[in-house]
């Protein structure tokens, strides 16, 4: 799944737009890394960090 999707997925953003917009930000890690790519690929246990949210990716939840 791409890191856009999975923000859409868990209702962090309603749109495709606004995932583009807040991965921009900088705002976004992705295992502590600051991640602006919005077609990263996540893999089982990549750790999501938005402000005080955080995610990790499980695929078996999918």
């Amino acid at each position: 799944m791409k890191l856009d999707q999975f923000l859409k997925w868990h209702g962090l953003v309603s749109t495709g737009g606004e995932a583009k917009a807040l991965i921009l930000t900088g705002n976004i890690t992705v295992n502590g890394i600051v991640e602006v790519r919005r077609g990263r690929k996540l893999t089982n246990g990549d750790l999501i960090n938005f402000g005080n949210i955080s995610l990790t990716f499980d695929q078996s939840a999918l």
